[in-house]
């Protein structure tokens, strides 16, 4: 018989790996202290978008599988518990352990002994060793499990993962990986530390890649080279790889952001300066500030101009916008006097913009420059030349992802600006 599974946080890595744990046959029970997100559940909705998990979330409560509590009604917590609680970032830039450290306390007294304690939150390495020994003097095993979900593709990623990390001694080490045993993976065991510098190793590697490519755009422009072809040829070299090699205007997300100024003050912390890292997230902060650059240069003044910002979230199919590079760029250009118009497939706001417009087709109509910021297909495929006709005369469209043709804007009438991408003959400063 399988064990109770619990899950601490009904968060976004919390519900994705409650749901799919349930639908792989495991009794689950999700624990939050917000009771109106615990209904919304309940009534088999998720509180945020990502494709394919209402459907599994519906049916694995039909399934009698998985069912949903606040955390203080729970008496007692047996089998294994998961931990999914956040860990934002500090204004220093460490990571806030208060709802870690919360939930920790609530297993070491409601807990019961033989019980294991399963870390999915991103914490700092050091913090399982720190307690793991308080738990297990209750006879509770500490076990490192961190997550590699991406937002859009969080239910394929948890069946199809590259590789699942498990840090911890043997006996605990056995009864996490029963929680994989359908998934065919790699498992990399290890000690609780060094599972816990993977996470942080992971998403630091991915964003100096991202970061590197942004670099190489810039050179890229002063030389005149053209960053796609150039992208293309580096990602074949097997040991580099294509993935994450696209130039454009940056990260963002809940993930990059937080645990690179975390990892670098982890650093900090230990007398080590990271100056790879501390350039990675400096060279992040400046890609913001291309299309607004670009726009300044040329036009002059923003002020009374009408901006189209299309794509509001911090990547396509999600609708987090939490460090979302659109967000920074519609207070640039509203700072500036501009009227930002924003258009998200999926609908999400924030401030610095003055409209939303339910469609593409309108937020565009009438706009001096669009900025594509973030790369939904619905954006990128649609009919730009003729959404171009409907700007203003000397349209700009600014490429923040590279992800559009440029000729077919230029081809009508419209002035193209990428990043790192050649100019074409249409596209001078005006």
């Amino acid at each position: 018989m399988r064990e109770q599974v619990t899950v601490f946080g009904a968060g976004y890595v919390g519900l994705v790996s409650g749901v799919c744990l349930a639908s792989d046959g495991w009794p689950v029970r999700v624990l939050d202290v917000d009771a109106a997100k615990l209904e919304t559940l309940r009534a088999g909705r998720s509180p945020f978008f990502e494709p394919g998990l209402d459907e599994l979330l519906r049916k694995a409560i039909s399934d009698g599988m998985l069912e949903f509590a606040l955390t203080s009604e729970v008496e007692s917590v047996t089998g294994i518990a998961i931990i999914a609680v956040g860990t934002p970032a500090t204004t220093t830039g460490s990571a806030d352990m208060s709802y870690v450290r919360s939930v920790l306390e609530f297993l070491e007294e409601h807990a019961t002994a033989g019980s294991v304690a399963m870390m999915k939150s991103t914490v700092p390495p050091g913090t399982g060793e720190r307690y793991a020994a308080r738990l297990e003097s209750r006879g509770i095993s500490y076990v490192s499990n961190p997550e590699f979900l991406r937002e859009g593709s969080a239910v394929t990623d948890w069946f199809k993962t590259d590789r699942i990390v498990i840090g911890a001694t043997a006996e605990a080490l056995r009864r996490a990986s029963t929680l994989y045993a359908n998934i065919d993976a790699p498992v990399v065991t290890c000690d609780v530390t060094s599972a816990e510098m993977i996470k942080y190793a992971s998403n630091a590697f991915l964003a100096t890649k991202i970061s590197f490519i942004n670099e190489i755009a810039v050179l890229c422009d002063l030389v005149g080279a053209n960053v796609d072809e150039v992208s293309r040829g580096i990602g074949l070299d097997g040991r580099i790889g294509p993935a994450f090699l696209r130039a454009g205007i940056g990260y963002g997300g809940s993930c990059f952001p937080k645990d690179t100024r975390a990892l670098d003050f982890i650093a900090t912390l230990n007398g080590y300066s990271f100056d790879l890292l501390r350039a990675v997230i400096e060279v992040n902060a400046r890609q913001r500030l291309l299309p607004f650059r670009a726009l300044k240069a040329h036009f002059g003044s923003l002020e009374g101009l009408r901006i189209a910002l299309l794509g509001l979230t911090f990547k396509p199919d999600t609708d987090d916008v939490r460090e979302s590079p659109a967000g920074e760029i519609a207070s640039l250009l509203h700072a500036e006097g501009a009227t930002v118009v924003g258009f998200n497939p999926i609908p999400v706001s924030f401030d610095g913009l003055d409209e939303v417009s339910e469609t593409l087709s309108g937020a565009v109509a009438g706009a001096d420059a669009a900025i594509l910021a973030t790369e939904w297909q619905e954006i990128v495929r649609a009919d730009w030349p003729a959404l171009v006709t409907t700007m203003s005369n000397g349209a700009v469209v600014f490429d923040g992802r590279n992800a559009l043709q440029a000729e077919d804007i230029r081809g009508a009438g419209g002035t193209y600006i990428g990043v790192g991408r050649p100019s074409g003959p249409s596209d001078s400063t005006r």
